[in-house]
């Protein structure tokens, strides 16, 4: 299984709702995609970034169809234009 985790820190952090959204639109995207849970950063926890999405995939192959997704291409489009960065990481689990 691979976990998938991006993290964004917003121009507007503002937008976070709308981010998660548009992230929670892509669950169940493809099959092999096992979790899908995003967050919004929560007031008087830590955080460095205002949104996270934390996926699991059964293997490379899911990722690999997830990530040139028609859907999911227009949900990066969209954050990108929110987003004032990102950190991703994907790790075998």
């Amino acid at each position: 299984m691979i976990r998938h985790i991006v993290m964004f820190q917003l121009k507007r952090a503002e937008d976070a709702p709308k981010v998660k959204a548009l992230l929670d639109s892509c669950k169940g995207l493809v099959p092999g995609m096992h979790e899908f849970d995003v967050g919004i950063k929560t007031e008087g926890l830590e955080a460095t970034a205002d949104v996270v999405l934390v996926s699991t995939f059964e293997d490379a192959a899911a990722l690999a169809a997830y990530q040139p997704h028609p859907h999911h291409q227009g949900v990066v489009a969209q954050i990108r234009e929110m987003a004032a960065g990102r950190q991703v990481i994907d790790y075998f689990v």
